[in-house]
């Protein structure tokens, strides 16, 4: 029985036993960095989510405040220091914020510990690869040029499409093998880290998404490299990878 299908019935049984998520105890996420275009996101998917905005905050306070959170989601956002994964970066290419790293690091490990649903997103993706000892394509266009375009001047307009492994959390969860993914990334998994298995990936070879090769005895755990929180919400790659972790949370705010 996968992951997932495991999440779905211990949902039915807490909701037939009367644990209902609702009421005076919302779930609570916790976002790496907030913007607006994450809460709306996942808001437009359930509007009584607590969200709490980690970013800029010691590394303990921000730590004291995950404990008492059901989910984190890594957000988007600046380059992971290169020397994190044995690399260099002229910083003509890389644009770092050395302090998030810290702070993201800090927050990795203590919801790895806590077994608590973890999503990453772009750049969340890619720091959450480089904590379990994965590495990184320091610039696409350098390290991995081809046709594809992952970043483009207008955001708005990048889009590629990825294919999806069988036998997958992000195939049950999202119910295709293809999609098409708004995108805005020069930098990409290169090795991938301990324990992990590549999930999707785009016709240039590199991993658009990543999770547990074994997910027994672990936390939910998935991320994308491209940015479902900008997508139309019908996409099977957008709203349903928001409404499957916010049931894991719901889960693990039950069972915790």
């Amino acid at each position: 029985m996968s992951k997932f299908k495991l999440v779905m019935i211990l949902f039915a049984i807490a909701l037939i036993s009367g644990c209902s998520p609702a009421g005076n105890h919302p779930v609570r996420i916790a976002l790496s960095s907030a913007s607006d275009n994450y809460i709306n996101w996942i808001h437009r998917n359930d509007s009584t989510v607590v969200l709490i905005d980690l970013k800029g905050l010691t590394e303990d306070s921000a730590v004291s405040l995950l404990a008492n959170c059901n989910g984190i989601i890594f957000t988007g956002g600046e380059d992971v220091v290169p020397s994190r994964y044995g690399k260099t970066c002229d910083s003509g290419v890389c644009e770092t914020n050395a302090a998030r790293d810290s702070l993201e690091f800090a927050l990795i490990d203590k919801a790895m510990k806590m077994k608590m649903p973890i999503l990453g997103i772009c750049r969340g993706q890619q720091i959450l690869n480089v904590a379990m000892g994965g590495t990184l394509l320091v610039d696409i266009p350098t390290d991995h040029p081809s046709e594809v375009m992952h970043r483009c001047e207008d955001y708005t307009k990048c889009f590629h499409t990825v294919k999806i492994e069988k036998e997958t959390l992000l195939i049950e969860v999202s119910k295709t093998d293809t999609g098409r993914v708004t995108t805005n990334h020069h930098q990409a998994i290169e090795k991938t880290g301990d324990g992990i298995r590549v999930s999707a990936y785009a016709p240039d070879g590199l991993p658009e998404a990543i999770e547990w090769i074994d997910p027994k005895d672990k936390g939910y755990f998935m991320a994308v490299q491209w940015h479902p929180e900008r997508m139309d919400r019908k996409n099977p790659l957008s709203d349903p990878l928001a409404k499957a972790f916010l049931q894991a949370a719901i889960i693990y705010r039950i069972i915790r």
